[in-house]
């Protein structure tokens, strides 16, 4: 027989009643650009201090799970929706996660990005940059302060390295040797230009260098945004820049800026990334309670839904984006040209606490 504690639903009731009272309530206000952190955690806090606080709040909170997320969604991963396999990093380390939905959990490792043809994977521990096979084994290792973003590019007998470490940019070859600084950098992951050359962008402050490694020259500095950019990344045609921040996005073609996206106050983006077939720029715009997933230029909404939506990552052929969306502990794919949805719960269970996919390769 299921417990039920006295006046159970009624102080539910209540506290439902308090809540949507203070809400209605609410001033608006314009808030400064460096609160936009705290924003986008108001809600998780929220329920956290409701859990806590009596056997109706965490009533409460279970009502409120319930109503957040893809009621049909999948409740494991049982296999992409298409072609490529992901790196998954989480609290628990780094997954390998392959197109049937098997999933092998490599180590102890944060960032990681697979090889250009997905044979290798290069990933990052303490004070260590570590290249591996995809069942886990060690192939060499580099001992480096706090490596951060590795980017692997190249073919399959030149193959090179670029991630973070103190502050500078470095790149070592594909099997560990010609270590070597490049420049200062921001900690925001290089992108390698797709394309015959070894060019490379990377951040710096509010602006993001574009830089050939071949030549040892700097193609383009973009003009500074307003503030630090936060990623950047190439169309997988090689042709446009990505430079993302949650208040100001650019996209340039030839050094010049071809679409932009500048949020207001009161709202924000969480994350950007080339989608599609024809390499659109779709972008995560979080707003009150509730998060889109749009074009930037105009278009249908992508997606929609309550909370907070983390992160879009496109599929190597471009037909899919999966967002990632911590409130609803759920992953939604969503095919980007005659929409479709597929849903998958449950991905702290299966991965670990805050969960993060690193990349998805190749098709």
């Amino acid at each position: 027989m299921k417990f039920v504690v006295p006046e159970e639903r009624e102080a539910e009731e209540r506290a439902w009643a308090v809540v949507s009272a203070a809400y209605a309530e609410r001033e608006p206000v314009a808030w400064p650009r460096r609160h936009w952190q705290p924003l986008v955690a108001v809600a998780v806090v929220a329920a956290v201090v409701a859990a806590a606080l009596s056997p109706p709040g965490r009533s409460v909170v279970r009502s409120v799970r319930k109503a957040v997320g893809i009621e049909t969604a999948e409740q494991a991963l049982f296999s992409l929706p298409t072609r490529g396999q992901l790196l998954v990093s989480s609290r628990s380390g780094l997954w390998l996660v392959r197109p049937d939905g098997s999933k092998r959990r490599l180590g102890r490792y944060r960032d990681a990005t697979f090889s250009p043809h997905g044979l290798f994977v290069a990933a990052t521990r303490a004070n260590q940059l570590v290249a591996l096979d995809p069942k886990g084994a060690v192939r060499w290792t580099l001992a480096r302060p706090a490596p951060r973003f590795p980017a692997w590019t190249g073919t399959r007998t030149d193959t090179r390295i670029a991630y973070l470490s103190g502050g500078r940019l470095r790149i070592v070859a594909g099997d560990g040797t010609g270590d070597h600084v490049v420049a200062r950098a921001a900690a925001v992951a290089p992108a390698w230009q797709p394309g015959p050359e070894r060019v490379l962008a990377y951040a710096e402050g509010r602006s993001a260098v574009v830089y050939n490694t071949d030549r040892g020259t700097v193609l383009l500095r973009t003009p500074p945004i307003p503030e630090p950019v936060r990623k950047v990344a190439w169309s997988r045609d090689g042709e446009r820049l990505l430079v993302f921040a949650p208040h100001a996005t650019r996209v340039y073609r030839n050094g010049k800026v071809v679409e932009q996206d500048d949020p207001s106050d009161a709202t924000l983006d969480t994350d950007a990334a080339f989608a599609g077939r024809r390499g659109h720029v779709a972008a995560i715009r979080f707003a009150g309670v509730s998060s889109n997933v749009f074009w930037i230029g105009g278009g249908p909404v992508l997606f929609s839904g309550t909370g907070v939506f983390r992160q879009l990552a496109p599929s190597p052929d471009g037909r899919w984006v999966l967002v990632t969306w911590p409130t609803a502990n759920q992953w939604v794919f969503v095919r980007t040209r005659r929409r479709k949805i597929v849903a998958v719960a449950r991905i702290a269970q299966q991965f670990g606490r805050r969960a993060r996919v690193e990349d998805w390769c190749c098709a």
